[in-house]
């Protein structure tokens, strides 16, 4: 699951920095099937996958951090669905939030 957090991450952080520096063309969908398969998580250690959740999450909170205000709300098409900077932002801490609560409510 938390190679899923962590390719999700990249994936939706990737969105955010196109749109905000002002490409238009259109980002393909992301098929977390292809991304669990290629990762190969299991020969990971638990402790590895945190490490690199760290790292991911510090890279995306500079990016948002350093944004210039005007570039919150441009817009761009992914998966063939419209977004907003902004959005992919609380769709980022949503993600984690979302999988957080489902360990919680299945294994706490």
């Amino acid at each position: 699951m938390l190679s899923h957090v962590n390719d999700s991450e990249r994936t939706f952080l990737f969105r955010a920095f196109w749109f905000a520096r002002g490409f238009e063309s259109a980002l393909p969908s992301f098929d977390q099937d292809v991304c669990a398969g290629a990762a190969r998580a299991d020969e990971f250690s638990w402790a590895r996958h945190v490490e690199e959740f760290l790292e991911v999450r510090s890279s995306t909170v500079a990016f948002f951090r350093n944004l210039p205000a005007e570039a919150w709300m441009r817009t761009g098409v992914a998966s063939g669905n419209p977004f907003t900077v902004r959005a992919l932002a609380y769709i980022l801490a949503g993600h984690v939030a979302h999988h957080r609560a489902i360990l919680q409510e299945r294994y706490l």
